[in-house]
């Protein structure tokens, strides 16, 4: 990668995340996409493997999102279950 493209992909990486600091949320995306777009150039092969990826990516996404509210759902109602008192504590 040319020297310029590196030092453009640093810059908006960190405009991006100054921006997403300071609340600004327009402008971290449009800086991530500055850095992403300018990785796309670099990069076509790998960019397109990841498109075609995405929807496996985004169902084990969801698979892992499912499984963590049933274990907090889980974790809820074995606590509460825990602070009942019995009927002659009362």
């Amino acid at each position: 990668m040319q020297s310029w493209k590196r030092a453009v992909v640093a810059g908006s990486a960190f405009a991006s995340a100054i921006m997403f600091l300071k609340k600004k949320r327009a402008g971290g995306v449009l800086f991530a996409g500055v850095a992403l777009a300018t990785l796309a150039s670099e990069y076509p092969q790998e960019f397109a493997r990841v498109r075609r990826d995405l929807p496996d990516y985004l169902e084990k996404g969801t698979k892992l999102l499912v499984l963590a509210s049933y274990i907090g759902e889980r974790l809820a109602a074995a606590n509460e279950r825990d602070w009942e008192l019995p009927e002659r504590v009362r």
